[in-house]
């Protein structure tokens, strides 16, 4: 590599216990510590901050103390709770705040010890990294797209964020056409955007303003709209005589693919492979598995509300929706193990209903409703026996398989490795026809080019990630494994220097995770980042929405619409805590025909 590197541990020298703080932010101050204890080498500070290595040592322990007597103070289970809710990332957290906005008692059980999931961050040694993406839609002030924004004041709550000038720079495989390959920016400002793709493509100036006019018209319904449930009949009925337009437009696009779109304007194959990763970066599928309407979110959304990163880290995010949460009389249980979704016999006329949650320890939380922000394949199969699996979720199975999951690598690098001008994000694909393979796309988030105090002085956060399936770090021993991360790590930066040159010897502390570490901490099954159509969808029509099949039971995050990404995902819990409210009486319905309703849109979903 040219250079030292450390792989594990945490620095602890800028610590300090508050015996004041509440649960949640004591725990948030020291979970780095914590997670330098578990099962890593004790190893004293390699930046000479922190004194010898005994003090080093004391504070790891007091931190750990101070992790243990937070997560102790056990929600209360001799209750019956309005919600309760399998695990803190986004979809369950954000789920969690809206109903106790709304009153609602509520308590989230969480297998790890910090919220937010793949939306939350770890610290290293004075680095604070973001798990997952670094690009954050949702931000925005006006409109009604701005789904983080409103669910962080729902609960009292804002934070600072920096704007991103350039939410994308591409850099693109050479072709007979573009022999010196294609770099792309998407500017914040959308019609720098469209003339700097106007310009690779001449020729194809009028099919692309087109296209994303299209986009746009989507964009502009949506953002008309108070975004709730899409299964409750009588917000639909008020938007509809609200805004009749604006729904009209969203059902004309309604079943339609973003392929089906681009091929009517544009001819361009090369064009159209850029149409193909524009999707694929935040869906994991090419624009033909693509519906159009989360295509017009995205699209737009990145210029009207724009790119804009939380200061402190995107785990900041999930960080004060729980400290909403726990103002508001919820709790949030970390180490709570889940192991199965308790039911309610079937009675007479009536159906088995899912009424509480049993762990491993043997507590179980009983609710009024249960929502699993688990997976489709770990709520159905692991939480709800297979036994038990309704007609629908199979015939999901059908439609849908797992997406990969993801090698993250997570680098520290002097600063003065990065070229002049460098942006925040990048994608690079150097060739078409591996785009969708293994390994085939490496995408970049910079993201103290935005917030500088997430790393130490002089140095620069480098998150690389490519998708990857879990088969192939199956049957590893730890010695293996530790070497099949290295050589995987020395191959993905030799790729990069391409593009940033001197990165290997740049690079002064690495962190690597693999989709082994995507299952373990992230409880997801395969480490997969959620559900990816196995044929063409019928548009928005095939994803299963926040009801299921079973009584009781809901499912919210990227298992259901809208889909992957933190804002789709933010966007799935308001429409799931909006049913359940509506569920519970808690906001009115219409009981005429609410189940009628209901009952069509899951016969057209199941044939979709």
């Amino acid at each position: 590599m040219g250079s030292t590197y450390r792989s594990v541990g945490a620095c602890s020298c800028r610590s300090h216990l508050s015996r004041s703080a509440p649960p949640a932010r004591l725990l948030r101050k020291h979970q780095s510590i914590a997670f330098g204890l578990q099962g890593l080498p004790r190893r004293t500070c390699g930046q000479g901050r922190c004194g010898k290595a005994g003090r080093h040592l004391r504070f790891k322990i007091q931190a750990v103390a101070a992790v243990r007597e937070a997560v102790g103070r056990h929600a209360p289970t001799d209750v019956e709770y309005d919600a309760v809710i399998i695990g803190c990332g986004m979809g369950g957290l954000t789920t969690a705040t809206q109903l106790a906005a709304e009153g609602a008692k509520v308590v989230v059980l969480e297998k790890y010890i910090i919220p937010g999931g793949s939306a939350g961050h770890f610290k290293r040694d004075g680095y604070t990294f973001d798990v997952g993406s670094s690009m954050m839609f949702g931000f925005g002030k006006e409109g009604t797209t701005n789904l983080i924004t409103r669910a962080l004041a729902n609960v009292g709550k804002a934070l600072t964020t920096v704007p991103d000038p350039c939410q994308i720079q591409y850099h693109l495989p050479k072709s007979s056409e573009h022999p010196d390959g294609l770099d792309i920016k998407v500017w914040r400002r959308y019609e720098d955007f469209v003339e700097e793709l106007s310009r690779a493509f001449p020729h194809e100036r009028a099919g692309i303003k087109k296209l994303y006019d299209e986009c746009w018209a989507v964009f502009n319904a949506l953002n008309s709209l108070q975004l709730k449930s899409l299964e409750e009949p009588r917000y639909l009925l008020g938007e509809f005589f609200k805004h009749p337009l604006a729904c009209l437009t969203l059902v004309k696009y309604m079943t339609g693919n973003t392929g089906d779109y681009a091929r009517k304007y544009i001819r361009d194959p090369v064009l159209l492979r850029f149409i193909d990763i524009e999707c694929y970066c935040w869906s994991t599928v090419p624009a033909d598995f693509t519906p159009m309407i989360n295509a017009g979110m995205v699209f737009c959304d990145r210029h009207y509300g724009g790119i804009n990163y939380p200061v402190g880290g995107v785990g900041r995010i999930a960080e004060s929706l729980e400290e909403g949460l726990q103002e508001r009389g919820g709790f949030v249980e970390y180490k709570a193990n889940v192991r199965e979704i308790v039911m309610e016999p079937a009675t007479g006329s009536s159906p088995s209903r899912a009424v509480g949650v049993r762990l491993n320890d043997g507590r179980v939380y009983r609710g009024k409703t249960i929502v699993s922000n688990a997976t489709r394949w770990d709520t159905f199969g692991k939480l709800v026996p297979d036994e038990q699996l309704p007609e629908s979720e199979a015939k999901f199975r059908g439609r849908y398989t797992k997406a990969p999951s993801f090698l993250t690598f997570h680098l520290g690098v002097k600063a003065d490795v990065l070229p002049e001008g460098c942006h925040c994000h990048h994608i690079i694909v150097e060739d078409w026809n591996k785009m969708e393979d293994p390994r085939g796309t490496l995408f970049v988030s910079i993201p103290t080019l935005l917030d500088p105090s997430l790393s130490p002085p002089g140095t620069h956060i480098f998150h690389a990630f490519t998708p990857e399936w879990v088969d192939d770090w199956k049957g590893l021993d730890s010695k293996e494994y530790e070497r099949r991360k290295v050589q995987v790590t020395d191959d993905i930066i030799k790729r990069l220097e391409a593009y940033f040159p001197g990165l290997g010897a740049a690079t002064v502390f690495r962190e690597v995770g693999t989709p082994r570490t995507h299952r373990r901490f992230l409880n997801r099954m395969d480490g997969s980042y959620g559900p990816i159509p196995s044929r063409r969808p019928l548009g928005m029509l095939s994803m299963p929405f926040n009801r299921t099949s079973i009584p009781g039971l809901y499912c919210v995050g990227d298992s259901t619409f809208p889909g992957q990404g933190v804002n789709a995902v933010v966007f799935s819990a308001f429409g799931c805590a909006h049913r359940i409210l509506v569920d519970l009486g808690m906001q009115p319905k219409l009981p005429v025909i609410d189940e009628g309703y209901n009952a069509l849109l899951g016969a057209v979903r199941d044939r979709a």
